[in-house]
């Protein structure tokens, strides 16, 4: 049947026919708002369109799911289930998981393929399906774009050999395999916020089987989120974290997000340490062990993975990339990268210190091994001794889904006419433009500034650095906000400088 857009709720047409909103249908995972852009009958045929796809691509037609903590996910869930199912796909459902839990299935339990319910960092109401074929990446556009066509195109086939197993208490097996290792050899107080998401049901078991003192903040579990969206990039969440922090006089604050796949950091001063400053201690940490190490960085992250100078005496390769989970995954694998950070949180380490997904916990581990290598040094006083910049949160302006691709397209082209041209920006020079992801515009004393489409929400993202001063980050804010206000598309932030 064919998938519609639109339906009304509380109808005999949305009990009848799939919804599938396709904007849904992101460029590296699926993203719907539930109820109003997607009903059960339409998971149902996402289910059944994964299992025609896995069939296309030659991929056993074998597959791990889960779900997150969210009134919904369960139901979800099942409703997934039923279509692969129905397509022959041999289900192994793990149960409430972490989407890295997930990613780790398809290993523990030799599975080819991956179908995690969540819907990350979301607001509640929203849901979504992370998906991926050949471990330990995930699908990027082309898979989802073929996708998007099977389901929309009611293209999805049945076939026989479906089945359903549950697999019994997988999440001790996860634990099991991040904690069978020496325990910390340093004393360590440690933060762990949840957000009320399901971390909570992990990571603070995890951390303490690893020698810690842990102090637990909205750990239990309550999907209405009470306090904050568990996203460890969101202010709001980042000094709730500061603030325990400094009433317990604890070392270092950990945070993660919806469903576990990555981790926010507030050091023992209680100060929030943006991801990608994060990703550039744990660089230079690294680095000491593997020197000439590349690391794969997403393009909203810090300048100072090209230019730090003791990653450069270290030998370390920086490669700025598309920002996106699937992206820099596929891309570390693709470099051997040893590790790969994204400003959001997201990062990915590669053998010898993890199976080259993004994983909270693995990030948090190797938080606590930087600071376990250092015993003189607190993660305060890591964080001073890399080079000072000014740097923005990531901003992002309203622009629906179907507009924010065009209103890029056009931004990207002003700045490579006026580069062509000789223009100045902010009183400088154009330096560099990358054009990998949106457009990163540098000027000629290091500063600059990103715009992108972002890939999740009805948003762009605008993120400006400096290496200079805080003026000189505002400078590059206000340019960058006075090309994008000539669109009358783009409406307005989720917060500013």
């Amino acid at each position: 049947m064919l998938p519609v857009s639109g339906l009304i709720p509380n109808s005999f047409a949305y009990e009848q026919q799939p919804m599938v909103k396709p904007t849904g249908f992101r460029e590296y995972d699926a993203r719907w708002l539930f109820g109003s852009e997607l009903n059960l009958m339409g998971v149902h045929a996402l289910g059944l369109g994964l299992g025609t796809l896995l069939r296309e691509l030659g991929v056993k037609p074998e597959l791990v799911t889960g779900h997150d903590f969210r009134a919904y996910s369960s139901s979800i869930k099942y409703a997934l289930v039923s279509g692969l199912m129905a397509s022959g796909v041999k289900v192994h459902d793990i149960g409430l998981a972490l989407s890295p839990m997930a990613y780790f299935a398809q290993f523990a339990l030799d599975v080819p393929a991956v179908a995690m319910v969540t819907a990350s960092h979301n607001d509640n109401g929203w849901t979504g399906v992370k998906m991926g074929a050949q471990r330990p990446v995930t699908f990027g556009p082309d898979e989802m774009g073929r996708l998007r066509d099977i389901v929309l195109g009611d293209k999805g086939s049945t076939s026989d050999g479906g089945s359903y197993h549950y697999v019994e208490n997988f999440a001790d097996i996860y634990v099991k395999d991040l904690t069978s290792r020496p325990k910390l050899k340093r004393t360590i107080k440690a933060v762990a916020a949840c957000g009320n998401g399901t971390a909570g049901a992990f990571a603070p078991r995890i951390l303490e089987a690893l020698g810690c003192e842990v102090i637990p903040l909205d750990t239990e579990a309550d999907f209405t989120f009470p306090r904050y969206n568990p996203n460890p990039e969101d202010l709001h969440m980042l000094e709730a974290m500061a603030e325990k922090v400094r009433e317990t006089g604890a070392d270092v604050g950990l945070g993660f997000d919806g469903d576990g796949d990555r981790c926010g950091v507030v050091d023992n001063e209680g100060h929030e340490i943006f991801a990608d400053k994060i990703g550039v201690m744990l660089a230079r940490d690294l680095s000491v062990l593997h020197p000439g190490a590349t690391f794969v960085v997403d393009v909203k992250s810090t300048g100072l993975f090209a230019t730090d100078p003791v990653l450069l005496a270290n030998g370390v390769k920086a490669d700025y990339w598309k920002t996106g989970h699937s992206y820099i995954k596929r891309r570390v694998s693709d470099l051997k990268a040893l590790a790969g950070f994204e400003k959001s949180g997201h990062f990915f380490f590669n053998t010898p210190i993890g199976r080259g997904y993004d994983d909270g916990l693995v990030t948090a581990i190797a938080v606590l091994d930087m600071l376990d290598r250092n015993p003189a040094k607190t993660v305060a006083d890591l964080y001073r001794d890399v080079p000072k910049t000014w740097g923005s949160p990531t901003m992002s302006p309203h622009c629906d889904d179907e507009k924010k691709y065009g209103v890029v397209d056009r931004v990207v082209a002003h700045f490579k006419a006026a580069q062509a041209a000789g223009e100045m920006f902010t009183g400088q020079p154009i330096r560099d433009l990358n054009t990998v992801n949106g457009v990163r515009v540098t000027v000629q004393d290091g500063t600059w500034g990103l715009v992108r489409a972002s890939s999740n929400k009805p948003e762009l993202v605008v993120v400006v650095e400096s290496p200079v001063s805080e003026m000189r980050m505002r400078e590059m804010f206000k340019e960058i906000d006075a090309v994008m206000r000539q669109y009358g598309e783009v409406g307005a932030y989720n917060q500013t400088i």
